[in-house]
């Protein structure tokens, strides 16, 4: 009689029995004696592993796959009222006593629960030890500080996250990737003007296991490919200009086909040849419409940053919304989320897309503001007053602590006009103000916020494409040397209406605890007055001789007989 074969035994289950024997193993037994033991622990492991091919100038000059399993231990000291944890940067683990040894963070690639719990051993010893100092360091310190009655606990409380994620395939067709970013990235070698150029074609895969003193077993497997089409040239006057197209997608079928990477370079090409010739202009201020892109980067980092909830309580933050729920922040007409659990919208996939964050909570959706109001942060495991549980947005990179981050921010408005009206009332806007012309960006790289109490409350962002628009014929032209600057609370409030459709900027965002996958959905939006500053004047010459691509019959020294 014939028996059908028992399944093969899941390895990652496997691994994650071993953490959680280790994690029972160090709850019941870890204690210096006169001293507590640790009131919460967490185990994470990351297995990551990528497969890259590169191509410049029509060949080849990367062609790689990388694998590496990293480890995160958090051991806190204390309870979750007050305990050993310090933000991000002001670890107090020093020693006077000489070099303290310090254990590795890696994970073993061979499946041996015996070699992942001694390297978990050794760094849980190490984050223990290091929790006592920092516990002890913290209680001295609340000696000389004022008690602040409203001051919020050390650590939220959750409920156990549990999920066997089943294994997610990450095919990577290396041939044709290899044939097909040899053959774009040839094409630039038509437009010797463009001196450097790349084709990039990226599979990132993701597994992780984590585990949790709180009674958390959670496996998630994520996917991320990404296409990169990138070229940088200097006009005339020594600016460097750079222009891409970036595709993100969770599976390889998703990455455009083949005719739709040319027609991104070709546009690339376009682009960049158009902005050698545009005239640089001086700097600006006045009416602007931002198209989708720009619009998503302007609230990613003008709002954004300042809704995460480590912001709220650091004694180096600026604070801009601390105190501010159930007050107006913005326009009536605009409301904000975030949203991890939103795989695409409309049929485009969304990079901020998780399961479960670092930090073993499950992501959530969480309206941040609601017609113009407060009503909420962005939440991981450290409370907010009035706010003392996690909304699933602790996330990191690697094995770096997770902090509150934005996932999928998703920008709503009810006072909508089409891309027509808009122009319309952009150029009536700028009439009204006196202006020749007002401002249409089409395109941006991306930005960068400050939101720390020194220097200054500001935000910048980097327009790729930016038109300037005839008051009296609304015809437009293209125009360079800008970049976007302004506080954001005076920015975020001069909008005067959107557009109908929403669109989406994908891309990575980098902070304390790293780079992570993020993406932002919003519409174009009208601002009453955006402030525009001088770009960074490059002088430096391009390259002295011609490329040797322009050269018809490049010539070959022959060796002498």
């Amino acid at each position: 009689m014939l028996m059908a074969a028992a399944p093969a035994p899941d390895a990652r289950v496997t691994l994650l029995d071993a953490m959680a024997t280790e994690l029972a193993r160090n709850q019941q037994q870890l204690k210096m004696q006169s001293h507590e033991p640790p009131y919460f622990m967490s185990y994470q492991l990351k297995d990551n592993e990528q497969t890259a091919v590169a191509a410049r100038y029509g060949a080849i000059f990367l062609d790689d796959s990388y694998r590496e399993r990293k480890l995160y231990v958090d051991v806190r000291v204390g309870s979750y009222e007050f305990d050993s944890s310090v933000p991000e940067g002001l670890d107090f683990s020093f020693s006077t006593k000489g070099t303290s040894y310090i254990a590795r963070k890696d994970a073993p690639l061979d499946d041996s629960p015996l070699a992942l719990r001694t390297a978990l051993w050794l760094v849980t010893d190490e984050k223990y030890k290091s929790a006592l100092f920092q516990y002890l360091k913290k209680k001295g310190e609340d000696v000389y500080s004022v008690e602040d009655p409203k001051r919020p606990p050390s650590f939220t409380k959750e409920k156990p996250g549990n999920l066997v994620q089943p294994p997610v395939p990450a095919p990577f067709s290396r041939e044709r990737w290899v044939k097909l970013s040899r053959e774009v990235s040839g094409l630039f070698n038509a437009h010797p003007e463009l001196f450097d150029s790349e084709v990039r074609v990226t599979a990132d895969k993701t597994t992780r296991l984590f585990v949790s003193t709180e009674g958390s077993r959670i496996i998630t497997e994520e996917v991320l490919y990404g296409l990169h089409v990138s070229a940088v040239t200097r006009a005339p006057d020594g600016q460097l200009l750079d222009d891409s197209r970036d595709f993100y997608s969770p599976t390889e079928a998703g990455l455009p086909d083949d005719a739709k990477v040319r027609e991104a370079t070709a546009k690339v090409i376009e682009e960049l040849l158009a902005l050698r010739a545009a005239p640089a202009i001086d700097p600006y201020t006045g009416p602007a419409i931002l198209a989708p892109e720009a619009s998503g980067v302007l609230f990613h980092e003008a709002v954004g940053h300042r809704l995460e909830g480590d912001r709220q309580d650091g004694d180096n933050e600026g604070k801009t919304f601390k105190g501010q729920v159930g007050k107006a922040v913005l326009p009536s007409f605009i409301s904000i989320h975030d949203d991890p659990s939103l795989r695409q919208l409309n049929g485009e996939p969304l990079n901020g897309y998780y399961l479960f964050d670092e930090e073993g909570v499950k992501g959530q959706r969480v309206t941040l503001v609601e017609k113009g109001v407060l009503r909420n942060y962005l939440l991981g495991r450290m409370p907010v007053e009035g706010f003392l549980q996690s909304n699933g947005h602790g996330r990191s990179q690697g094995t770096l602590k997770p902090v509150a981050r934005m996932a999928n921010l998703v920008v709503d408005s009810t006072k909508a006009v089409s891309d027509a009206d808009l122009k319309k009332m952009l150029i009536a806007e700028a009439k009204r103000q006196g202006k020749p012309y007002g401002l249409i960006i089409r395109d941006i790289t991306g930005g960068n916020t400050n939101t720390s109490n020194y220097g200054y409350q500001a935000f910048k962002g980097v327009p790729r494409m930016v038109y300037r628009v005839d008051v009296k014929t609304g015809q437009e032209s293209l125009v360079r040397g800008v970049e976007i600057v302004g506080t954001p609370l005076s920015a975020v409030n001069r909008i005067m209406a959107s557009g109908q459709k929403q669109g989406v900027f994908n891309g990575f965002c980098g902070a304390e605890s790293g780079n992570v996958p993020v993406s932002t959905v919003a519409p174009a939006i009208l601002l009453q007055e955006m402030e525009l500053q001088r770009a960074m004047e490059g002088k430096d010459r391009p390259p002295i001789l011609s490329s040797p691509a322009a050269l018809k019959e490049p010539a070959v020294q022959k060796a002498t007989p």
